[in-house]
């Protein structure tokens, strides 16, 4: 939603900006006199001509949106030209007063407390809304982070069982090969069993010989 109001926000607040500056400039009108009034007058015409504009760019943006989108912005649209108007109204009223000193201005609302003037009041709603979208922006980063890390510390994870997988093979390997290794010992200690065995079989079977050997030369020798 927010990259299809981007355009919209722009619009708004560059609306803000000029509405503030025009309702600043207004102000000033009534300490003016001659020629700088004429001047700051049509100043300050061509700058509600300009808000005017992007009032209207406010208003088709908003209606290119879907319907659960536009609604609420072109409620924002609709309190955008009833602020206008008011300027306008300001603005007149500006104009056809004569040039007087604080007390005057005072008691025609144009003094006083900055803050507490049409123009302080859209300066603070500006700055309040640029501090909400900065906020948003912090809590989208920081939820950006946090998936980041949770993405993360899943494929963390994922490599770990990958790599106890591993290991678990390679010790079901090492442990056939222990178990061949003892097979191959008792094979071999058989055979060297029946090796040993045969030698002594072997050795009886010449010592049986030579014994007949023996004898037979000896009874030959002795006839």
């Amino acid at each position: 939603m927010s990259d299809q109001t981007a355009l919209f926000k722009q619009y708004e607040t560059d609306y803000c900006n000029k509405s503030t500056d025009i309702s600043r400039k207004i102000n000033t009108i009534p300490s003016l006199s001659g020629e700088q009034r004429r001047i700051k007058t049509a100043e300050i015409e061509n700058d509600i001509k300009s808000a005017d504009v992007v009032i209207k760019s406010m208003d088709m943006e908003a209606r290119s949106l879907p319907p659960s989108i536009a609604q609420p912005l072109l409620t924002k649209v609709k309190d955008y030209k009833a602020d206008l108007t008011a300027l306008k109204e300001q603005m007149k009223k500006a104009q056809s007063a004569s040039p007087v000193g604080d007390a005057a201005r005072a008691e025609l609302g144009l003094g006083g407390d900055y803050y507490s003037t049409s123009a302080g009041q859209r300066e603070r709603m500006l700055t309040a809304t640029q501090r909400m979208e900065r906020s948003t922006q912090n809590l989208t980063y920081a939820k950006e982070t946090l998936d980041r890390t949770q993405e993360d510390g899943a494929n963390i994870l994922t490599e770990l069982q990958r790599q106890r997988e591993t290991i678990e093979r390679s010790r079901n390997t090492l442990q056939d090969a222990d178990d061949n290794i003892s097979k191959a010992r008792k094979v071999l200690s058989s055979m060297a069993r029946r090796v040993m065995q045969n030698k002594i079989i072997m050795a009886g079977i010449i010592l049986f010989l030579l014994a007949g050997i023996g004898i037979i030369l000896y009874v030959k020798l002795k006839k």
